[in-house]
């Protein structure tokens, strides 16, 4: 097989070539290094990149995939790890300069099981600095550019992590999701990302942005490869107190593509005033798909969407602004110089170490928490997250599924979200309220706007019911014809043959 033709693959269709013996471990990493000896610079997918490890890792898998000890089917398929995710022995900066030298001693409970099942760890994604914005620009360390074209955003938080699978530099990748930093990245970037339901994965090991939203999910070329991850990432884990324990982690069953009676609920909410007429256009035409197989479609008032926004980040800069109090040059991390005082150093340490962006929701947070605004603005943010999860309730029991767009429009270009920050956060109106329900989403690649950016539709599911999302996730990736390959044709390159 030549390098092209390995990295054309899909996670599972590589896996099932590496178990087949067509194809190694080995040479898999070889090809994804080529392309991003190739690309990167271009992209800036990666805040780094371990090739030694990775190469190790490599031949060290081979050797259980050889013996029968691996089995699974994602051994030896090379994958990379978003930079808010813990990985022992590898640099993990959050894409903050206040971490950009901090190498932890331990692995997040998500990346043992992908270890454990013979993952290929190449390296750690770029993203907004400890995962707060919406475009990958807020990094530390510079912006990821979309691979579809290079003057528009990848998205975020997880724009690097979705940016990274489209443009060939892994097979599949971690991210993580707050207020939509897999899904909405995903639609920009023309991929798949899947936001598990709260507490399917262990959160164990992630760098804490906001701790009752926050989920790890995986970012895939199709819908298979997310279910096939998600299989191998959802575990009870008694060292996160919030990890849940399932019995019905068989998530690659549900890739049947049967929607014959499937009821299927669009928002009118979400098809009103700020979204993009080729966004409304490619989910009505979602709908009209799920139709066709045999789906019941029907549009209703979800109601509550307005208040998301406020109640959201009110709720994550509240819980920001109390996570990152950790990061004041004690224990670990960046120090500033030349200070007075242990205050003085807090001080210089937090206003050198954090971005603006950050700075801005530290404020906000430490704002709302403050005496005599608690009541006016953090409890009433908590009330209305559980008004927004009653509308989510009483939809689900008329619907298996919720369809709608992942974001208002295609991928902004560069600088456009950073000049107006309140633009950027009302980017998020369409994933938001699955975090504050604690739902499972998917976004799936659909169609292409006249400027060739790709359009991604969000499928919402009630809790632990991804099976459901997975099913019609599946359906849409099969009737609409997008697929990966059809990304810019000069993304990949022929390459060598692999002898």
């Amino acid at each position: 097989m030549t390098y092209s033709e390995i990295l054309s693959l899909s996670a599972v269709s590589l896996g099932q070539k590496i178990k087949e013996k067509e194809v190694t471990a080995v040479e898999a990493a070889e090809a994804v290094f080529q392309q991003i000896d190739r690309v990167e610079e271009t992209v800036h997918s990666y805040v780094s990149i371990d090739r030694e490890a990775a190469f190790t890792q490599a031949e060290e898998i081979q050797k259980k995939i050889d013996s029968g000890i691996l089995t699974g089917p994602l051994a030896g398929v090379p994958m990379a790890v978003k930079d808010n995710i813990c990985v022992e022995g590898q640099r993990t900066t959050c894409s903050s300069k206040i971490l950009e030298h901090f190498v932890p001693t331990y692995t997040a409970e998500a990346v043992e099981n992908l270890k454990r099942a013979g993952a290929v760890i190449l390296g750690k994604t770029n993203m907004d600095e400890f995962a707060m914005g919406s475009t990958t620009e807020t990094s530390a360390f510079g912006p990821t550019y979309n691979p579809w074209n290079t003057d528009h955003v990848p998205g975020g938080s997880s724009g690097g992590s979705c940016a990274a699978v489209a443009a060939g530099e892994c097979f599949y990748s971690l991210g993580s999701d707050t207020g939509g930093s897999i899904r909405q990245p995903a639609s920009y970037c023309g991929v798949t990302g899947l936001k598990p339901t709260y507490g399917t994965v262990s959160r164990y090991g992630l760098i804490a942005y906001g701790s009752s939203l926050d989920q790890i999910g995986p970012v895939g070329k199709t819908v298979e490869d997310c279910a096939a991850v998600l299989e191998i990432l959802a575990s009870h884990d008694k060292k996160d107190s919030t990890s849940v324990k399932r019995e019905d982690t068989d998530f690659t069953p549900a890739l049947k593509g049967d929607v014959k009676g499937m009821r299927v609920g669009i928002p009118a909410d979400y098809l009103g005033e700020g979204l993009d007429d080729q966004v409304r256009k490619a989910v009505l035409q979602a709908a009209d798909e799920l139709r066709e197989r045999g789906a019941v479609v029907e549009t209703f008032d979800l109601g509550m969407v307005e208040y998301a926004i406020p109640a959201y980040y009110v709720i994550a800069s509240a819980e920001a602004s109390s996570n990152l109090s950790r990061f004041d040059g004690v224990k670990y991390g960046y120090r500033a110089k030349d200070y007075e005082g242990l205050h003085g150093m807090y001080k210089k340490t937090r206003s050198e170490g954090f971005g603006p962006e950050v700075k801005r929701r530290i404020m906000l947070g430490s704002f709302v928490l403050s005496s005599g605004y608690y009541d006016a603005y953090y409890l009433k943010a908590l009330k209305t997250k559980a008004l927004i999860k009653n509308a989510f309730d009483t939809a689900f029991k008329s619907y298996d599924v919720i369809l709608g767009p992942a974001a208002p429009s295609t991928a902004p270009k560069l600088g456009e979200s950073l000049i107006d920050p309140l633009k950027m956060y009302l980017g998020d109106i369409y994933t938001i309220s699955v975090n504050l329900a604690g739902l499972p989403g998917l976004t799936v690649p659909f169609s292409v706007d006249s400027a060739g950016l790709p359009i991604g539709v969000q499928l919402i599911g009630d809790c632990f019911k991804e099976k459901n999302i997975i099913t019609a996730g599946y359906a849409l990736e099969q009737s609409c014809g997008f697929r990966f390959k059809e990304a810019p044709k000069n993304i990949f390159t022929e390459g060598r043959d692999i002898q």
